[in-house]
């Protein structure tokens, strides 16, 4: 019998899963978001529920997939006082597959939390963005139970380009720890790579010759590819906020402290990502780190 899944956050990657995961044959029971309308219009769209409660997702459903944006939030859905994911009398049972890039102690926390009502929860840690959640090739980073894993693995799959870009990594919090590391090294790729175009720009050099450079020599890298021109012409359209950026940036760096490894480069992207939020422009793309490398830009002329 196909499991059914209940779909908690429907932003544009949350949403995008669910109508992916509906095209390959899964029964998307119900949808939930605090944005009512949101859920609203999305159950429309799929022929499903909108639950007015996140218990009501648990009571739909035998597989829950969050996708929310923090800490907080995750420990908002599995411990509000009022409603939560686990108050339903059908949590026995159920798979908790969540997707936000969160501290590996909050995954583990929710594991246990969920264990202790007779369910089981998976990290299901992302390396992509909005378009590869709606064509299924998310590159996904899965911790907790091998078991558990196995069970649900045909959904996993049809995310992630038929398993392709699947990868279980280990234990609760494992997944997490590398999702951390992934996002670490990218936000500092992205932010050296605009300081090389800042400065290429000031030196009056021109950018699409000086971006050809990089990409056959040792400059290169995957954000030169996907933000190179955004930073040239100001693109700055979200895919992976800045705001984002300087959380994710803020989880590896506490990973460091715990293990008193020194990391000079994360720390200085982050106090760049933690500017752009000061600067209110913590809404803009991660390439919008480049407001604050070109001279006379730092979010003047932008659109809001």
């Amino acid at each position: 019998m196909a499991k059914k899944i209940g779909i908690v956050g429907l932003g544009r990657m949350g949403a995008n899963m669910a109508r992916r995961l509906q095209e390959c044959g899964h029964k998307v029971s119900t949808v939930y978001d605090i944005r009512k309308e949101t859920a609203s219009g999305l159950a429309k769209e799929l022929g499903c529920t909108a639950s007015d409660t996140l218990a009501g997702i648990t009571d739909a459903s035998d597989v829950v997939i969050t996708v929310v944006t923090d800490d907080k939030s995750m420990s908002d859905i599995y411990s509000g006082k009022k409603d939560n994911l686990l108050k339903s009398k059908k949590t026995k049972g159920t798979i908790f597959v969540n997707c936000a890039t969160i501290s590996p102690k909050v995954h583990v926390d929710t594991q246990k939390k969920c264990q202790k009502k007779g369910a089981d929860s998976l990290e299901a840690c992302m390396a992509s963005s909005i378009p590869q959640a709606r064509s299924g090739t998310l590159y996904l980073m899965i911790g907790g139970d091998k078991k558990t894993f196995n069970r649900i693995k045909k959904i996993l799959n049809d995310l992630s380009d038929g398993g392709k870009l699947l990868s279980y990594i280990g234990e609760a919090g494992r997944a997490a720890q590398v999702k951390a590391l992934v996002n670490m090294v990218m936000n500092i790729n992205t932010a050296g790579l605009s300081e090389g175009l800042g400065l290429a720009n000031a030196l009056g050099l021109d950018l699409k010759m000086v971006m050809k450079i990089f990409s056959q020599t040792g400059a290169n890298s995957r954000v030169l590819q996907t933000d190179g021109e955004d930073m040239e012409i100001r693109d700055h359209d979200c895919y992976f906020s800045a705001a984002h950026a300087a959380k994710d940036s803020g989880i590896a760096l506490a990973l460091g402290k715990s293990k008193k490894v020194n990391l000079p480069l994360a720390t200085a992207t982050l106090g760049q990502y933690n500017k752009m939020v000061k600067m209110k422009l913590g809404h803009l793309d991660k390439s919008g780190v480049a407001e604050l490398t070109f001279k006379g830009r730092g979010g003047k002329g932008l659109k809001k």
